[in-house]
């Protein structure tokens, strides 16, 4: 097997975390080659809502959703379902997803993502910054929809965990909230309005972005197909599925939903799953939509994009092999329609993206139990934009063995 050049620092996967790594690792004076099978951002990144997250520290696992997940599960096409050809196989993963929603691990993984946010807000801005992409982001606000002051009381652990975060909110009712957003259905009676909340302009166009300012840094890109990684004495040995092999001095795991497979023959047996998401991205003309909408209680967001507008969200555990099942987003459509009257939902364009989640909402970082020339940086869940400069950021201090700015132990991918 030919042996090629020995490069400086490889990143398996070229989504948002692998280019924003790729990005602050130039920045820090290291050189990095990106490599993906497909290109830049042409997976799970293509095609997420584009927000910035940063006041959405609560983990999924909450004692809230694991009393509705009955009655979540008994519906094929609700917030979050699982596949029946798929259930034996989430199972371990759903019991390590029932004991993060003890009271217990939900107080530690909120503490670790509120400071994780803290991080990711800083380091986004700063990123966004120094390669000039202020123009592709929208600063309208977010509003958090309630189709009643009851379910709008149930939210009373989110407002104080934003709070405590110093994150800007209200509660807007009546005349105000039609302002806010004229052409909602009398349903939405009241919402949650987070004025500095942020999204993109597109988020495919925002990672491309993000990829050529690397690039630009003296980061490359390299198409291919990783097989398996082998540690070597002195680096790595990068072993791609056409026979070839490509020698780096350290390597950064940023997959995304397909990092199991590189991670496993390394002794690191990490609980990543795929939150299967669903979306339609409508023409712009579809609605007069002046914000992002999020609808919590049925698990989907509606986004303004210069793609158009996207509708889209909720949790299906399928794994990566089982076919898309669209009925999911037709039926986020027909959610829509109903909340937003006045909403066109002909010429849209259908996609599925695989969000990889791990059972405690918080991401692996850190290094490989075989070798500390590999470093993890995947399982973000649904905020890898949001966190995508943070665990450059991150990543960055661990190759270089520079301190760190977070305590990584909550993100440890050994702490299963």
């Amino acid at each position: 097997m030919a042996e090629l050049t020995t490069i400086d620092v490889a990143i398996v996967g070229a989504g948002i975390v692998g280019v924003s790594t790729a990005f602050k690792l130039q920045e820090a004076g290291r050189t990095a080659v990106l490599i993906d099978r497909k290109g830049i951002a042409e997976e799970t990144s293509r095609g997420n809502a584009g927000a910035f997250a940063f006041s959405d520290v609560i983990p999924l696992a909450t004692s809230g959703v694991l009393r509705k997940l009955p009655r979540w599960l008994s519906d094929p096409l609700g917030p979050l379902t699982i596949r029946p050809e798929y259930l034996a196989q989430i199972t371990p993963w759903m019991m390590r997803f029932w004991r993060a929603g003890w009271p217990d691990r939900v107080a530690a993984s909120l503490k670790a993502q509120s400071a994780m946010m803290r991080l990711a807000r800083s380091e986004a801005e700063a990123l966004i910054a120094s390669a000039g992409l202020e123009a592709m982001i929208r600063r309208d606000g977010v509003l958090e929809l309630h189709e009643s002051e009851e379910e709008l009381r149930h939210t009373a652990r989110d407002d104080a965990a934003k709070a405590a975060e110093g994150i800007e909110f209200r509660h807007v009712r009546g005349a105000e909230l039609a302002e806010l957003q004229p052409g909602l259905s009398p349903r939405i009676v009241c919402a949650t309005f987070i004025p500095k909340w942020q999204t993109v302009s597109d988020p495919y166009d925002f990672a491309v972005a993000v990829g050529r300012a690397a690039q630009a840094r003296g980061a490359s890109f390299r198409q291919a197909d990783v097989a398996q990684l082998r540690p070597l004495d002195d680096g790595v040995s990068i072993e791609l599925t056409d026979g070839t092999a490509q020698r780096a001095r350290q390597v950064v795991v940023a997959g995304g939903a397909w990092s199991k497979r590189l991670t496993a023959p390394l002794g690191d047996d990490i609980p990543l799953e795929t939150e299967r998401g669903y979306n339609t991205t409508l023409p712009g003309y579809s609605f007069d939509l002046k914000r992002q909408l999020v609808f919590g209680g049925h698990g989907f967001v509606v986004t303004p994009l210069e793609s158009g507008i996207r509708i889209g969200g909720a949790v299906e555990l399928g794994g990566l092999k089982l076919a898309p099942n669209f009925k999911r987003a037709d039926a986020m459509l027909k959610k829509a329609a109903m909340f937003m009257p006045g909403l066109v939902t002909t010429g849209g364009k259908q996609w599925m993206g695989f969000r990889p989640s791990l059972p405690d909402s918080l991401p692996a970082i850190g290094f490989s139990r075989r070798s500390r020339r590999i470093v993890y940086a995947f399982g973000h869940g649904h905020l890898g934009l949001t966190q995508a400069a943070a665990t450059g950021k991150l990543v960055t201090e661990l190759l270089s063995g520079a301190p760190s700015s977070l305590d990584l132990t909550p993100f440890s991918p050994q702490r299963f």
